[in-house]
């Protein structure tokens, strides 16, 4: 059932599990703590100090152990290491989001701040944008995203967003230009014209879903799906502290051929 919702919807939503309760409530106040430090938040607040991006900022191992709490643990584990084999976390991203997120500081253009507030600031990652003109080229070929939820919110906190089955569009769009290629240059082919098409074609073709959960539960989105993170609506039901959620996006040893392809 896990493995058909990603083929065909491009994420998953895994149900309450005592493991993942119990990793959530010994990581919950280290995040809290990470997300508080001042250096930390002159490293990581962003767009008016309405989101904390906090990349890598969880000092885990690579079973997701933090100190001595727990493993990543539950059925979620199992099917990651069903479908990648052994766990190899990376350090995991505390994001929290503010009330008011996205605030216009001037660190965006109009435009890109219009697309953050329109679009979510759409995106598939693994792909960053260089330089001035924004090319973009494969950096980070992740084997999925698992987001991890350390606070409740409501549908108006700034929740995760996925174009339903846009991973379909954007890896053909991919193939389109790679397959003609040794794999050993792919990662300096510039994909960006290809990459903006395809995405202007999910939001044509493709339901824009918001993914809510509870801490206990948790979310695997796929590699090459479009998604984003909504604006803070005025209705939202949360503290100050924001809505808080750690990311594991691991890679798979460089394997671009899995990105790209995969069993899924």
């Amino acid at each position: 059932m896990e493995l058909r919702s990603l083929k065909n919807h491009g994420w998953v939503k895994f149900s309450h599990d005592p493991g993942i309760l119990d990793w959530v409530n010994h990581v919950r106040p280290a995040a809290a703590k990470i997300a508080e430090d001042p250096e930390n938040k002159a490293l990581w607040l962003r767009h008016g100090k309405t989101w904390f991006v906090g990349v890598n900022a969880l000092k885990n191992d690579k079973s997701g152990r933090l100190g001595w709490g727990p493993p990543l643990n539950g059925a979620v584990s199992k099917f990651i290491i069903e479908e990648h084999g052994e766990i190899a976390l990376d350090c995991a991203q505390i994001s929290v989001v503010y009330p008011g997120y996205p605030a216009f500081d001037g660190t965006d253009s109009e435009v890109a701040h219009k697309y953050r507030k329109d679009r979510c600031a759409a995106h598939v990652d693994g792909l960053r944008p260089e330089g001035s003109r924004r090319r973009r080229f494969i950096h980070e070929p992740h084997q999925y995203v698992l987001g991890l939820p350390l606070s409740s919110a409501n549908i108006e906190a700034s929740p995760m967003v996925i174009w339903e089955g846009s991973q379909h569009i954007i890896r053909a769009a991919f193939k389109s230009v790679l397959d003609q290629k040794p794999i050993e240059k792919w990662s300096k082919i510039d994909l960006t014209q290809v990459y903006h098409e395809a995405r202007r074609k999910c939001f044509k073709q493709c339901k824009r879903i918001s993914i809510i959960a509870k801490p206990g539960e948790c979310y695997l989105v796929h590699r090459l799906a479009l998604h984003g993170i909504a604006p803070w609506e005025h209705a939202a039901s949360n503290s100050d502290r924001g809505r808080m959620v750690a990311y594991f996006r691991p890679q798979g040893d460089g394997n671009l051929i899995n990105w790209l392809n995969g069993s899924y």
